[in-house]
């Protein structure tokens, strides 16, 4: 299968601009493209990572990927798809956020393999020498107001009651140049996004004509939505950070993990570099054996890989298999934190490592309404500490208990757990 049958089997291409064209110049290769990330925090999440793999597969078939990070653009916000204008940033901080996510998509992206290496652009070096009036003289010029409300970013939000700033108004203006700078300076012919951002890239092949007298192309992928349609990304509240330290391999893992078999099988043609063969086969497994989950669990293990290589599938494996009795131990206060952050916490004086009573502290949890049920328990053997049953009645509590620097999980049962910081 040709790379651009690839792409449209996989569900990948939502749109094109040129589909004829594009179907060419996919297969032949040696396309120089570019696709923007606005420094909104200070990592990208997986909403992103689909578009990132994508850049990935276009340099695996010969491509060149410019990632562009908006150091420009994200002083503005894009209204595509809000609801409301977005918070602008201070200066240090989107600084600190531009700095961070160029070195993440270097993760990703090859920056180092010859004629199709990757390149790192940022928008702020063209758009921070551009004065007011030779902005709106050189390109404000060249578009129509008419064109412009009828946007679909710029049509809802203006019938909408938070309305449209100048501001964002003007976002689509800003990414057009964009598109055709590059298309100048490198030679980029096609942009490639999500495809809430069809209008703003429309309006760079447009303005590319116009001021480079050069044909340029578009593609646009699919949003990607969870099971009832609620797209992946930090506005929505669901966001799942590719920084580990936002989100860690664990919690990456249950995401995926968790979701559910209707939107499994695209998530993998999305999200994994699998033969279509291999998927296919997932999904009969999905029809005849869904308890296995086994679709999920190669999903969850692929995208984790790719993010977090195999030491962070290693540790979401473990970090999984505490929730099915194996011994908690060696592990940080922060995977501890990670790994149950839904389950009840309290917080006890250090000194009660020095012999502090068993039963006692049992007590001070939610889990218990008193010390007489603690102790009642502990005697019918329901109670563990770090997955390991302890049924001794005079037990006295030591530093050895700990599963983590400050740490250590009661279970009581089979499924109520409790976090005990000693601090």
């Amino acid at each position: 299968m040709n790379f651009y049958d690839d792409l449209k089997a996989r569900g990948i291409i939502e749109q094109l601009s040129h589909e004829e064209e594009l179907e060419k110049k996919f297969n032949e290769g040696g396309v120089s493209f570019y696709c923007g990330y606005d420094p909104t925090a200070k990592s990208l999440q997986l909403g992103n990572l689909f578009t990132i793999v994508t850049c990935m597969r276009f340099q695996k078939a010969g491509h060149k990927p410019f990632m562009l990070v908006g150091g420009a653009t994200g002083m503005i916000g894009d209204p595509s798809g809000k609801s409301e204008e977005r918070n602008l940033l201070d200066m240090d901080t989107l600084n600190e956020n531009i700095e961070a996510i160029r070195n993440q998509l270097g993760q990703f992206v090859d920056f180092d393999c010859g004629d199709n290496s990757a390149v790192m652009v940022n928008n702020a070096d063209w758009w921070s020498g551009l004065g007011f009036l030779e902005f709106l003289r050189t390109i404000g010029k060249r578009f129509r107001v008419n064109e412009m409300l009828n946007k679909d970013s710029v049509k809802s939000r203006i019938t909408s009651d938070a309305g449209i700033s100048l501001t964002e108004f003007s976002y689509q203006v800003l990414q057009a140049y964009d598109f055709v700078t590059l298309n100048k300076n490198h030679s980029v012919s096609l942009q490639i996004g999500g495809s809430d951002q069809w209008g703003n890239m429309t309006a760079g092949t447009d303005l590319t004509r116009k001021m480079n007298q050069n044909q340029a192309y578009c593609m646009t992928m699919p949003l990607v939505t969870d099971q009832n349609g609620k797209k992946f990304g930090k506005s929505e509240g669901n966001a799942v950070f590719l920084d580990g330290s936002m989100t860690s391999p664990y919690k990456m893992y249950q995401f995926l993990l968790n979701q559910d078999d209707s939107i499994v099988d695209a998530l993998l043609k999305y999200y994994t570099f699998l033969s279509l063969d291999e998927i296919s086969e997932l999904a009969k497994k999905t029809e005849s054996e869904p308890h296995m989950r086994q679709a999920q669990k190669t999903l969850a293990e692929e995208v984790v890989k790719l993010v977090h290589g195999e030491e962070g599938v290693e540790a979401a494996l473990r970090a999984t298999s505490f929730f099915f009795g194996q011994k908690i131990e060696n592990v940080t206060d922060s995977q501890l934190s990670s790994i149950f952050e839904d389950v009840p916490s309290v917080t006890l004086e250090k000194s009660f490592l020095d012999g502090g009573d068993y039963l006692e502290m049992l007590a001070q949890t939610p889990l218990f309404k008193s010390k007489g049920e603690a102790r009642r328990s502990v005697q019918q053997n329901g109670v563990a500490i770090n997955n390991v049953k302890c049924a001794d009645l005079e037990k006295k509590m030591s530093a050895a208990d700990l599963a983590s620097e400050t740490s250590l999980i009661i279970k009581k049962g089979k499924k109520n757990y409790c976090v005990i910081k000693f601090l």
